[in-house]
């Protein structure tokens, strides 16, 4: 039948933005983590910490995905 499930959407807006709130956390996050990554390369928490700040960076995504599925159409 398709995707007709705006009421997840409108479920999971503000769950949403919250989650654009930690995504602008972690892009701050990862741009820190890449600078000291390239000024020090053998801080391996350093990476660790910018791939943390990538998930954090995808979870809007996640979020809106998850409530979209949950609401049947």
């Amino acid at each position: 039948m398709g995707d007709c499930r705006p009421l997840g959407f409108l479920v999971g807006l503000p769950f949403a933005l919250v989650a654009v709130v930690l995504a602008v956390v972690g892009a701050i996050i990862w741009v820190l983590g890449t600078v000291l990554s390239c000024l020090c390369p053998c801080c391996i928490c350093c990476a660790a910490l910018a791939n943390f700040a990538m998930s954090l960076i995808k979870l809007p995504f996640k979020v809106i995905s998850w409530f979209t599925d949950q609401i049947p159409c």
